[in-house]
Order: C-alpha cells, then sequence, then structure tokens
C-alpha cells in the first residue's frame, strides 16, 4: 500500500448498462470498501462517440442545450459542451442512432442536418476551438445535412434542393459553398473519431457502417455511388481538395460526415488522443499511481483506436500501471499486454450469466473494483 497512493479512474461507459461517470463512481466505491481513505480521482473518458459531451461536462465544462434536427428531421433537444472559447460537440446528440425510434432504421434518408445546427450553436457560444466528436451515427449524407445547415446548398437540375439523406445523392447536379457561416474560417476545428476509414469503396462509410444503420447490400449500393457521385459534385465545385478530403483518413467517419467535416478544414486526430487532451488527462495521470480504464467489451476493436488503449498508451508512456475493467473480456493476455494492460477485470468473473451482468453491472462492477483494490492496494 506504501507505494500507490493515489488512483485514477479513467474508463469509458459500459455501452446498454453504464455510463462513463457511473462506471468512475462504482469503482471508487469498491476501491473504498477495501481501502477506506484510499485516494481516487475521477476522469471520465470518451473517445469521440457517444458519451463524448458527457465525459467532457464532467471534466469541468459547462452543458449547454439547444433544439436541434433529428436524423429524421425531428426536433430534438442536443447538448454540446463549453469550457472558455472551446467547445466539444458530439455529433451523436443530434444525429445518433440512438435518436432514432425503437427498432426504426432510415439508411438512405438520416440526416446530419443537427449536427450542423450543434455546431453553429457552438459559434453563437462564443467558441474558437471545436472539438467535433463523431461516432454513432444513424446517417450515411457525407455530411451534405450539416453541410447544408451551416450555409451550403446542394441542388438538382431544377435547383431545387435534393432530398435529405445520402440516398437523395444521386439526383445532385451543383454545390455551392460560398455560402458557408463566415466564422468557420476562424475557428480550429479538430475532427475526433477513431474510424480512420476513407469516404467510399470496399473501406467505405457505406461498406464497412451501412449495415448497421440498418442498409440492405443494394442500399449500400447506392449509398456508395451517391457518395462518389458528391464528391465529384464537390471537386467541380471547390477543386481538386474535395477529390482529395474523400480518400482522406477519417472521411468515412460517422456515414462520411467526416468528409464533410474535411471540407470545412477539419484537422483529423485520433478521438480518445483530442479527448484526454481536452479532459487534463496529463496532469491527472502525474498525480496518479495506478490507472484503472476500460469499456463494455475489451475485444480487437479496442485496440483500434478505442479510449482504453489511448489510455493505457499514455499511462505506459509515464511509467504508470494500468488495469481495465470491463463487462466481457476477449482478448488474451498477451494481447493485454502489447496494449499496456496488465490484468484485465471482466465482470462475467463475478458473475458468469451475462444478462445478469448487464442488468446489474453497478453492483457488480463494485465488487470487481474491491477484487483490484485487493490485488493492488493492500
Amino acid at each position: 500500500m506504501d507505494s500507490i497512493r493515489r488512483v485514477l479512474v479513467a474508463a469509458d461507459k459500459f455501452k446498454g448498462s453504464l455510463t462513463a461517470v457511473e462506471v468512475a463512481e462504482r469503482v471508487t466505491a469498491g476501491l473504498r470498501r477495501v481501502v477506506p481513505d484510499l485516494r481516487v480521482e475521477a476522469l471520465p473518458v470518451a473517445d469521440g462517440g457517444d458519451g463524448t459531451v458527457d465525459a467532457a461536462v464532467a471534466a469541468g465544462f459547462e452543458r449547454r442545450e439547444i433544439r436541434v434536427a433529428g436524423p429524421l428531421g425531428q426536433e430534438v433537444t442536443a447538448a454540446f459542451a463549453l469550457r472558455g472559447d472551446t467547445a466539444v460537440v458530439e455529433m451523436a446528440e443530434a444525429s445518433g442512432l440512438q435518436r432514432l425510434p425503437e427498432g426504426v432504421f432510415a439508411p438512405l434518408t438520416a440526416s446530419t442536418y443537427g449536427s450542423g445546427e450543434l455546431l453553429r450553436g457552438a459559434l453563437d457560444a462564443g467558441a474558437r476551438t471545436i472539438v467535433f466528436g463523431v461516432g454513432g451515427s444513424a446517417t450515411t449524407d457525407g455530411g451534405a445535412g450539416m453541410l447544408s445547415a451551416l450555409g451550403a446548398r446542394f441542388l438538382d437540375e431544377e435547383g431545387e434542393p435534393v432530398p435529405p439523406g445520402g440516398g437523395g445523392l444521386d439526383g445532385l447536379a451543383r454545390a455551392d459553398l460560398s455560402g458557408l457561416d463566415p466564422r468557420l474560417d476562424s475557428v480550429e476545428l479538430v475532427l475526433a473519431s477513431d474510424v480512420d476509414n476513407p469516404l467510399t469503396g470496399p473501406e467505405g462509410a457505406p461498406a464497412v457502417y451501412g449495415p448497421q444503420k440498418g442498409a440492405s447490400p443494394d442500399d449500400v449500393e447506392a449509398l456508395d455511388a451517391a457518395l462518389a457521385h458528391y464528391a465529384k459534385v464537390l471537386e467541380a465545385a471547390v477543386g481538386v481538395r474535395a477529390a482529395e478530403h474523400a480518400v482522406a483518413p477519417g472521411a468515412g467517419a460517422a456515414g462520411g460526415v467526416g468528409y464533410g467535416a474535411l471540407l470545412l478544414g477539419a484537422r483529423f486526430r485520433p478521438g480518445i488522443e483530442v479527448m484526454l487532451d481536452v479532459l487534463g488527462f496529463a496532469p491527472a495521470l502525474e498525480r496518479a499511481d495506478l490507472v484503472i480504464t476500460g469499456e463494455g467489451s475489451l475485444d480487437e476493436q479496442t485496440l483500434h483506436g478505442k479510449a482504453p488503449a489511448g489510455v493505457a498508451a499514455a499511462a505506459r508512456a509515464a511509467g504508470k500501471e494500468v488495469v481495465a475493467v470491463c463487462g466481457r473480456l476477449a482478448l488474451p493476455p498477451e494481447a493485454l499486454g502489447r496494449a499496456g494492460i496488465r490484468r484485465a477485470y471482466p465482470l462475467t468473473d463475478a458473475e458468469p450469466d451475462v444478462a445478469t451482468c448487464i442488468a446489474e453491472a453497478g453492483p457488480i462492477l463494485e465488487r470487481v473494483a474491491a477484487a483490484i483494490a485487493r490485488d493492488f492496494l493492500t
């Protein structure tokens, strides 16, 4: 116990069970069951996807709510986070799958218009740096809806606006970006994502992520062709950079909203790296002797830019020991070791029934955290 005086809990959400804030609270409670006077610092983290605004608010940002269009055009209340002149905008707040009615998908018609309204809200609030976290989207419109909300026009042969969603882009005849909000020129826009896919093709947004949004094989084909056409029309409007951005890493993030952000001059960075900077992870890490990270499922995807991998990499670089909590563990010890994680503690070790783990994740996580305390702190 002499060597470990302070623990930093920097975990992501357990999707469908616990928010990142709740994970931190339960881990803290479990650790203190065993070591009552332990100093624990909680820094809930996110990688740009859903939960990013909540993580920023937990780190001291102010939550701002505005009314915007949801993916199907219905009005929803969405939030962004603000501290000073830095805003954290989470596209899933406006255009995420969670904004669709249960069991309803709209792969061809869902729009990112509300995400553009969120960005405009951040500009209205005085933001000079905007971290745009993308992920968990219901959309595959290449960011056309977002750009429209910011002043762009996408017109058909008759000069009428094309219908919302990626499917409508097949009728696009002309793009006009001259009306984009001029404040965008003086803002630093950071595209934060754990996805580095291009816009179209076998690794593009429709092929890789369309099926998760309800797209059939025919829908995927139609969306891929429509987005390729969209990029061609944009190339005619703004020049070769439109074609370059279409194949750039991150263009395919969140149904191509990354492409729209790149057209606005965004700089692409791995979501967890950006969020660790914004949340003040480095000074918190310096104060810690042990770091506990985690997410709902520790699996192959975790190793490709998800929050626990980013936390572990930064902690290892600082010479700090890392353990992880998770609902389900699908990585062998060697893979964990390579990622900088000494040991992982899945809920299924404490409760083999997966349904019970999901339903009672909080109390089970406290028991798991108590086991960590016994193994590392006593």
